[in-house]
């Protein structure tokens, strides 16, 4: 008589998987997509008028299809060109006419007037823009904003802004507030 073969137990094969699954996913990384952090305005209010805003204080910028950039009405051939742009435009060290207004307003965290910018900066891309590109624009425009305020900050108090304290920081960022308009997307370049 044939010696019979025990079967193989395959009882806990399934547990050892989810173990090795769980282990695999635990220990991987996981790439994530590129965001960015900002906080949006609160919605007006159904009896609240839309400010009006001097058409000198609006820096355009558009982005096409082809991911170029259009900055009041030139042509930019590299996006890291944005950032000393808008610092230009807000800032507007030499009161150039063309470039953003300011006006002395009272900062209570500074307990002094400063003169504080009018400048928008009026973001509109095309819905066929890279993701990429436009979180370049994003980026170039924050560094603009931090590094004005980081200018502020050592001008101002003789240290750096992360140095500075939480009112000091508030008083700084009201100086210079992030002050970025994003219209809806939109068809320029006729893709859909």
């Amino acid at each position: 008589m044939a010696k019979k073969t025990p079967g193989l137990n395959t009882g806990s094969m399934a547990d050892i998987s989810f173990l090795l699954l769980t282990f695999f996913l635990l220990t991987s990384s996981i790439n994530t997509d590129q965001g960015i952090q900002r906080r949006l305005p609160p919605p007006l209010q159904e009896n609240q008028e839309v400010p009006k805003i001097n058409q000198r204080n609006v820096l355009r910028i558009l982005v096409n299809m082809n991911d170029q950039l259009l900055v009041n009405g030139e042509v930019l051939s590299d996006v890291r060109q944005l950032k000393n742009i808008t610092k230009d435009f807000i800032a507007n060290p030499t009161e150039d006419p063309h470039r953003s207004e300011k006006q002395s307003k009272y900062i209570d965290d500074l307990g002094e007037n400063a003169m504080v910018s009018k400048g928008v900066v009026s973001l509109q891309n095309d819905r066929s823009t890279s993701y990429a590109m436009y979180v370049a624009v994003q980026n170039q425009l924050t560094l603009a904003f931090n590094e004005l305020r980081e200018e502020y900050a050592q001008q101002r108090f003789g240290k750096t802004y992360e140095r500075l304290s939480e009112s000091e920081k508030k008083g700084v960022q009201k100086v210079y507030p992030i002050s970025i308009s994003e219209a809806e997307p939109s068809n320029y370049g006729g893709k859909k």
